[in-house]
């Protein structure tokens, strides 16, 4: 992440994420966004609940990853937390092409969740996961690591750190050239 700026976060659920990175990182805007209008509002109520003391935390904004255009011109860095398996591949589709729009060059792609990698053989929790969220949707599930790799790569983002993580999950981050 980057010193100073703003980091955007897609699919900012309740809104404690941003508010415990909000807390941590007191050089960084944080600006959540979401789609959902009670998840805005579970937002809007942990801002609340902070006050004046937490300056840094903007008003949550409605965004839908998958949408052509987004209520936010530019952010330093992009933070989506589990989204891309509990979404349709075109709200993946959209946040790649959103952050090809609206970082700079240098900045960060950072996507936090379970995802299905060549070189790691997958849990028989992530593998029940992946069988349970297409039961409730078949759009959504786990996704493949090289195809999320191959979609940054034809918007211009490269991967550049791979950390794995508790709970058979990743943290993957990616650079816009």
């Amino acid at each position: 992440m980057p010193e100073t700026g703003t980091v955007l976060e897609i699919a900012s659920g309740s809104g404690e994420h941003a508010l415990f990175l909000a807390r941590r990182f007191p050089a960084l805007r944080w600006q959540p966004s979401d789609p959902d209008a009670d998840a805005l509002k579970s937002i809007a109520a942990w801002k609340a609940s902070e006050g004046a003391d937490l300056a840094n935390l903007a008003n949550p904004v409605a965004l839908d990853a998958a949408a052509e255009e987004w209520p936010v011109d530019r952010a330093d860095a992009i933070l989506c937390v589990n989204m891309v398996h509990i979404s349709p591949w075109a709200a993946t589709e959209g946040l790649f092409a959103g952050a090809a729009r609206l970082l700079p060059a240098g900045g960060m792609l950072a996507i936090y969740g379970p995802f299905l990698a060549n070189d790691i053989a997958i849990a028989p929790s992530n593998a029940e996961f992946d069988r349970s969220l297409r039961q409730r949707n078949p759009a959504w599930g786990i996704r493949d690591l090289a195809d999320i790799d191959t979609l940054a790569r034809s918007h211009g983002l490269d991967r550049v750190e791979r950390i794995l993580l508790p709970a058979n999950n990743m943290l993957l981050a990616y650079r816009r050239g």
